[in-house]
């Protein structure tokens, strides 16, 4: 086999595989979050990543989008084809790796993009402070308020990041709380 046939045959396997993650998601996921998954289950670097997905989406298998200033992708009805025509050029101890490592980097995905906060400067001693809770993409909750000091608002973002779980709960009781 010549160097390029192997790199013919990479370049269909990893395209297969992003396709095989997609489904598997069912859902948007950021370009930035599938690229954390891919890279645990088959080393690729970042470029060679973006040049794959910029021609699945050129391809129509992949669609793309932007929500709240954010980058999203979803595998396509073609796609969903194009992975059925096509999913025997994935080896099987990659699609056995890729099941394995799945689960366990997309519950981490999915925890990590739930709970965000941060911080905007409005001037030298004021901040904007957004925290907030997203699930399957859409926020179900969230709070804005000020600081008068970089280090307060850094405060209470460390803080909604470590607790939010608990935080978020008795606020929601606060706001249901009868007379």
């Amino acid at each position: 086999m010549s160097l390029n046939s192997d790199n013919t045959t990479t370049l269909a396997e990893n395209k297969v595989l992003i396709l095989y993650i997609l489904i598997r998601i069912n859902n948007d996921i950021k370009q930035d979050d599938l690229f954390k998954i891919l890279t645990n289950i088959n080393d690729m670097n970042y470029f060679y990543f973006k040049q794959i997905l910029i021609d699945l989406i050129d391809s129509k298998l992949v669609g793309s989008h932007t929500k709240e200033k954010e980058q999203f992708i979803r595998i396509t009805t073609q796609g969903r084809n194009a992975y059925d025509l096509t999913k025997d050029v994935l080896p099987g101890l990659l699609k056995l790796k890729a099941d394995n490592t799945f689960e366990k980097e997309f519950s981490l995905i999915e925890e990590e993009a739930s709970i965000i906060a941060e911080f905007i400067p409005i001037n030298e001693s004021n901040y904007t402070i957004k925290c907030k809770i997203v699930e399957n993409n859409e926020t179900i909750f969230e709070v804005k308020t000020f600081a008068g000091s970089r280090d307060r608002a850094k405060r209470i973002v460390d803080n909604w990041n470590k607790n939010a779980k608990e935080i978020y709960p008795e606020i929601l009781n606060l706001l249901l709380k009868k007379d």
